[in-house]
């Protein structure tokens, strides 16, 4: 082995096992911290009632409510922003966000909808998933020539972002409408889901295997996605199938955010500025970035969700007010180094 390779491969190695670390660090004090909080000696204790499933103390009743939440934030963060790496490789644009084609707004429709008519909390969740894969295959069938990649590189992302705009915009316009309508007994849930809540939020398996599947694809496509980033209108010719790798962006982006905004309702910027940080932090080989991104995007929403539920205890915020804080003026500094 090249010895800048083996550099290399012990530097990539340093930094998932570092994010690993951080990851874990999250979900303790996610834990411990609360407007009652763990003190680190009855940790040990508590972990052992979390892990046989029989909390008994109050210690152990406590760190199996947080842990639930702090896991559903954690895959809620992992999938928004490998959808982000997935969509800024897809459109070449690296403030593009899970959310710039419209499927999170689709659910949103569906959501809002299931809540307007007081249905159950799992018909909302089917309801919210089913706006998004609506959305996602009206957009697949309207822009499908550019997903072959049959246009030019450029015109074809333009055309992309384009539609989903406009879909975007309808579906904002049905929110608008359903929140005008709404009485006000189910307004402030139907807001409290537009800006983003894990409260409440139950910890399922189907989140996790969509995060794992989305992430052996990138994993395996992160080759192409170097490639493709590099030399995105000679990728054909350099033996990239161009068509079935934005094919599976676009799906697999789209799946992830239609599982994430299931789970906790639109988030946003978790998959805009961690991924971008990232890729300061790492630079843009895809091999490195798609693992990092998942771990710090996983890491920074259990932390913000920490955020939201102590800054005021007993009052919760909703974790989207605290990412949105966090992310604009990161957005606005992005947006400066991009002008310079």
């Amino acid at each position: 082995m090249h010895p800048l390779s083996a550099t290399l491969r012990l530097r990539a190695v340093s930094i998932i096992i570092l994010l690993v670390l951080l990851s874990l660090a999250s979900l303790v004090a996610a834990g411990m911290i609360g407007s009652v909080s763990i003190p680190l000696a009855d940790m040990p204790g508590a972990l052992r009632e979390f892990i046989s499933g029989q909390p008994a103390s109050l210690p152990g009743h406590l760190l199996d409510l947080r842990l639930e939440r702090a896991a559903t934030a954690f895959v809620t963060g992992a999938s928004l922003s490998l959808a982000g790496v997935m969509m800024q490789a897809l459109l070449r644009n690296p403030l593009a966000d899970p959310y710039v084609l419209g499927i999170s707004s689709g659910a949103s429709v569906g959501a809002l909808a299931a809540l307007l008519f007081m249905c159950a909390a799992w018909m909302v969740d089917a309801a919210s998933f089913a706006g998004a894969v609506v959305i996602s295959m009206m957009l697949y069938l309207l822009a499908r020539r550019d997903l072959r990649g049959g246009t030019a590189a450029e015109g074809g992302t333009a055309l992309l972002l384009l539609t989903g705009v406009i879909l975007s915009s309808a579906c904002i316009a049905l929110v608008t409408l359903m929140l005008s309508v709404a009485p006000e007994s189910r307004l402030r849930t139907m807001v409290f889901w537009l800006i983003g809540d894990l409260a409440g939020s139950p910890l399922r398996w189907l989140p996790w295997l969509v995060l794992a599947g989305g992430l052996a694809f990138a994993l395996r496509a992160a080759r192409s996605l170097n490639v493709m980033a590099l030399h995105a209108e000679a990728a054909a010719t350099l033996g990239i199938h161009v068509s079935a790798l934005r094919k599976g962006l676009f799906f697999c982006s789209g799946l992830l955010t239609a599982s994430a905004v299931t789970t906790a309702g639109s988030i946003g910027f978790v998959g805009l500025i961690v991924p971008h940080a990232c890729r300061f932090a790492f630079g843009p080989d895809h091999r490195l970035l798609v693992p990092s991104a998942a771990l710090a995007g996983g890491a920074y929403l259990v932390l913000a969700d920490t955020v939201a539920r102590t800054v005021i205890a007993p009052q919760q915020l909703p974790a989207g007010v605290v990412t949105a804080l966090v992310g604009t003026p990161v957005f606005l500094y992005q947006l400066h180094r991009l002008r310079k």
